[in-house]
């Protein structure tokens, strides 16, 4: 590391802290009861809830600006996404909890996606524009029950914004900045992304218009001396069009289109190549929901087309298309339950040899009940029943109790749950080693915890976990084809969260995370992260930050050799800085980026290109 910039950030964090500590005597800070929904689809105050659930609201995401949706996520508890820290276009592999992205589901408004004509019926987090972002809520640990299929490591709700209040309203951003390795700091601006949203609210109707672009040169997808240029552009249009038909009865519709291309090298030998990648999303849904008394019906629907296309050393396309359609009707007994009765239906369909397609029909039902004396217990079931293999049944049962002493508290809660992944279609009905015969991955989790929050600012928690993966799908190398594993995998950790805003001027966030995995050789998850960001409001219209990363040692794959082997990939630390200035406030605020400031040569993937230190800067302006 740079030792002048290292004694820099020493200096600033020191400073900030001096600050923190003169403010907090004369400063009291009253924390506000965070609300969480994902848990168990009711707005629960966070004490209520049984789970360790993480929020990042819009005004967190206002400091990410500039940034993918990745590298916010990333920076949380248990979650690692690899490519996130590499160049722009870097294909997003995300391990929760020492899982595989398999296991780790996305919504979006409500609706999963997916794209069921990957290899493991993931989502691509590329295809996501973080401009059209509003919050995002994220579930660890097992959540079939209220999610379904996939849902057995983490859940990443993501909720778009909303169309303004006033009649009309337009919201614009851009940014512009460097895309350079540590090695070439040349500076030249060769990455840059725009937005814009239009939306209003006229008497019953609301209405949203919005695009996002982003594009990006100047690196090479793999490690080369030339460092040829390999570019990446993404282009997504979203409109949405909603009506209140009556005070308690809302109905909208919206539809989505998005487009990117990127370059890439051979990944076998590690050789430059002129490859290239282009995918396209649409999807048009439609939302309702009607109030009536204590109770709430809701609808979630949702088409979805994927095409991409492969050009390379062994050229390829792939096609898929889904349906899904959640219908739930949540009721309130009274303040202390609440209960979700819900059926959800998913087809997809991809273009292998032939057109194929799967089924599946899940009733589940979860209730939530907050006891007087402080038991707070958050339980269910759901039967999956899948055109394939038949049924599968999953549950959980989440118990938590909480010790109140004015307005602070402090929570213990537990969690045993079960989840189930289904095999994709090309594991099912593929052009290679396709096994239809295939039944569903089963994922138990243990959860045991801590968590304690003040009305001075101050939360803490700490979490076990303890997750068995079995009857999860592999290919064999031996007879060629895909089977259900006979042995299973078993995953442990612990998560540790604090977060402290000591005075109105000053906030901290931190975390750590150890993971541990058996079973298999367990590649590109480190054993031990670490993530803290200090943050100072020097006035209301001035904001700066300082984030660090530490990515400890894990293991990579070498294809360059025969036979393939596992190679370990050292440690590494980054250091991000963030500043931001309204000047005018609510109108126009433009921010700096300085992402990796000491300019740290590190490996993110074996063979592929890192970022070194890079800036950007742009600007937002809301017109009301």
């Amino acid at each position: 590391m740079n030792k002048g910039l290292s004694i820099l950030c020493a200096a600033f964090l020191s400073n900030l802290t001096l600050v923190a500590q003169q403010e907090n005597d004369s400063t009291t800070i009253q924390m506000l009861d965070e609300v969480v929904v994902s848990d168990s689809r009711f707005a629960l105050k966070r004490e209520n809830s049984g789970k360790t659930v993480i929020t990042i609201s819009a005004e967190e995401l206002s400091r990410f600006q500039g940034r993918n949706i990745a590298e916010v996520i990333t920076t949380k508890s248990g979650l690692e996404l690899t490519g996130a820290r590499s160049r722009e276009g870097a294909v997003f592999g995300v391990f929760a909890r020492g899982g595989r992205g398999r296991q780790v589901l996305i919504f979006i408004d409500g609706v999963r996606v997916s794209d069921p004509s990957s290899f493991s019926q993931e989502y691509d987090l590329r295809l996501l524009s973080a401009a059209n972002v509003e919050s995002v809520e994220i579930i660890k640990g097992a959540a079939s029950t209220l999610y379904g299929t996939n849902a057995a490591t983490a859940v990443i709700n993501i909720k778009t914004k909303d169309a303004g209040a006033s009649k009309i309203g337009l919201t614009l951003q851009s940014m512009a900045g460097t895309n350079q390795n540590a090695d070439d700091q040349n500076f030249n601006l060769s990455r840059s992304s725009n937005s814009g949203l239009l939306s209003g609210t006229l008497n019953r109707i609301t209405y949203k218009v919005g695009f996002s672009n982003r594009f990006a040169e100047g690196l090479s997808d793999i490690v080369t001396v030339e460092n040829e240029k390999d570019g990446f552009s993404h282009f997504s249009a979203d409109a949405q069009l909603g009506y209140s038909i009556a005070d308690k009865f809302k109905v909208a519709v919206y539809a989505n289109q998005t487009r990117l291309r990127t370059d890439f090298d051979e990944s076998f030998g590690l050789s430059d190549a002129p490859y290239r990648f282009t995918s396209e999303q649409e999807r048009l849904g439609l939302s309702a929901s009607f109030d009536y008394g204590k109770g709430q019906f809701h609808a979630n629907g949702a088409y979805a087309k994927y095409s991409s296309e492969s050009v390379s050393a062994f050229p390829s396309t792939f096609d898929g298309s889904n349906y899904n359609i959640d219908l739930y009707n949540k009721y309130i007994f009274n303040d202390r339950f609440y209960s979700i009765v819900g059926l959800h239906y998913l087809e997809d369909k991809a273009e292998l040899e032939t057109v194929q397609n799967f089924r599946m029909t899940d009733p589940y039902v979860n209730a939530v009940f907050v006891s007087e004396f402080g038991l707070n217990l958050n339980f269910g079931a759901r039967l999956n029943n899948h055109s394939e293999y038949g049924s599968k049944f999953v549950y959980n049962f989440n118990p938590s109790f909480t010790l109140k002493s004015g307005d602070d508290y402090f929570k213990l809660l537990a969690s045993y749950a079960t989840s189930y992944i289904t095999p994709s279609l090309t594991q099912l009905f593929g052009s290679f080693g396709a096994n239809p015969d295939l039944e569903p991955e089963d994922n138990r989790t243990i959860e045991g915890g801590l968590e304690y929050a003040s009305n001075s600012g101050f939360r803490a928690n700490v979490l076990y976990f303890n997750r068995k993966e079995e009857n999860f799908v592999f290919y064999d190398l031996v007879e060629n084809g895909y089977k259900n594993a006979e042995n299973s995998i078993d995953a442990q950790g612990v998560e540790f969260e604090i977060q402290y805003k000591p005075t109105t001027n000053v906030e901290l966030y931190a975390n750590y995370t150890f993971t541990e995995r058996k079973g298999d050789n367990a590649i590109r998850i480190p054993k031990h992260k670490v993530n803290a960001t200090l943050g100072y409001h020097f006035t209301e219209r001035s904001f700066a930050s300082l984030g660090y990363n530490l990515t400890g040692n894990r293991l990579d794959t070498d294809f360059s050799s025969f036979p393939s082997n596992d190679v370990s990939l050292g440690s590494f630390q980054l250091v991000n800085l963030f500043a931001s200035h309204a000047f005018i406030p609510d109108v126009l605020k433009v921010f700096l980026n300085v992402d990796n400031l000491l300019n740290e040569k590190y490996t993110e993937v074996l063979g592929f290109t890192t970022r070194g230190r890079n800036l950007s800067i742009g600007f937002q302006l809301n017109l009301q």
